[in-house]
């Protein structure tokens, strides 16, 4: 009984089987055959090779909500020097709340030369323009941010040299590097001529004692980023040298802060990305110009805030595509195959039935007959 029960199962098996086999003896192949199969297998194994590559490859995911955390302080890191000696400039913060952030707070003064010694100043130039290569090309290929951002932590693509300065003479410029801790709010960075000193509506720089020839705003931006500091991060001022072509003259940067939370395979970080506008021209009060020389950052945070995610396409996924190709590519080629070889045997049936042509002999009977079999060039007449 169980034998019968288990005969039965395995032909109602085998009723259900979708891939019935075929008999060799009835299989037949052609050269034509085996040339699109090889065009398949080729295909696939191409195919499948860039759908690895993909599949290794990750991306990054932008999504936007509303920053409701204003009670924490923004983080600025600065590293700026400015072609005058340390004793004769002032940093400081003034945001809209009236707080003051002194440069005490964080920053360092550093005496040394603008103009660099010569092994050092090709480094620097190197560095600087590959600084300005990337950030001509970020403005024109937003993909870029992409690489840059999984490169994180790879290297330190803004640090600089050490410098060497020439002891046999004193500073003419001064290095101001550090950090400074602030108020997530609009505010001011400015440096200008003279300590600040505080006062009630504000605070105010004493610069009497400061002669107007010395001064010199030229500037080189080695750095300035907002937000904890990620090496390998490229920022939009990194990089930038201005020259000052007057002894009174104001350099004005506009920077809009978005607060980014970056979260990739290699480092999860809370940082911030900025985009700046720069201006410049000379104060001439006689012609209209009115103004304080000096650096002056003014930056405002984004209501904004961006969740940066890098992704990977599941392997699940993966699996379905892959079917999809060597499916799609069997199924294609079949069916390629089958019609390309309907159309020549109806090609090649016309061809023949062409070569047949009807001839009238006369018969024993007198009568004659169309019916006869081709006749070809060798006959004779």
């Amino acid at each position: 009984m169980r034998r019968l029960n288990r005969k039965k199962t395995l032909n109602l098996m085998k009723e259900l089987d979708a891939f019935p086999k075929v008999p060799e003896s009835y299989v037949e192949t052609t050269a034509s055959g085996g040339t699109v199969s090889l065009i398949a297998f080729t295909t696939i194994a191409f195919l499948t090779i860039m759908e690895f590559t993909v599949y290794r490859d990750t991306w990054m995911k932008y999504e936007y909500e509303v920053d409701k955390d204003f009670t924490s302080k923004l983080r600025i890191n600065i590293d700026i020097t400015v072609a005058m000696r340390c004793q004769y400039v002032g940093a400081d913060v003034l945001d809209l709340a009236e707080t003051m952030v002194a440069s005490a707070d964080g920053l360092i003064y550093e005496p040394l030369f603008f103009v660099l010694l010569l092994h050092t100043f090709i480094l620097v130039c190197v560095i600087f323009r590959m600084l300005q290569l990337i950030q001509s090309r970020l403005q024109e290929e937003h993909s870029l941010q992409d690489v840059i951002f999984k490169s994180a932590f790879k290297s330190a693509s803004t640090a600089l040299p050490p410098r060497e300065d020439n002891s046999l003479q004193s500073p003419d410029a001064c290095r101001i590097h550090g950090h400074l801790y602030v108020n997530k709010v609009a505010g001011n960075f400015h440096i200008t001529v003279g300590k600040a000193i505080p006062h009630p509506r504000g605070h105010a720089h004493l610069a009497a004692l400061v002669s107007h020839e010395s001064y010199n705003f030229s500037h080189r931006i080695d750095h300035l980023s907002f937000g904890e500091l990620i090496p390998g991060i490229i920022n939009p001022l990194d990089g930038t040298e201005k020259i000052a072509s007057d002894h009174n003259q104001m350099f004005q940067y506009f920077i809009t802060v978005v607060p980014t939370k970056l979260h990739t395979y290699k480092i999860s970080a809370e940082t911030h990305q900025f985009s700046v506008t720069e201006r410049e021209r000379v104060i001439n009060h006689a012609a209209g110009s009115h103004g304080v020389s000096g650096i002056f950052m003014k930056y405002d945070i984004s209501s904004l805030m961006v969740t940066v995610t890098e992704e990977h396409m599941p392997f699940w996924q993966f699996l379905v595509r892959l079917c999809g190709i060597i499916g799609g590519i069997f199924s294609t080629t079949g069916i390629l195959h089958g019609f390309g070889r309907f159309v020549a045997e109806v090609i090649f049936c016309r061809f023949r039935l062409g070569s047949y042509r009807s001839a009238s002999v006369p018969l024993p009977d007198g009568h004659t007959s169309n019916h006869l079999p081709l006749i070809t060039d060798n006959s004779t007449h």
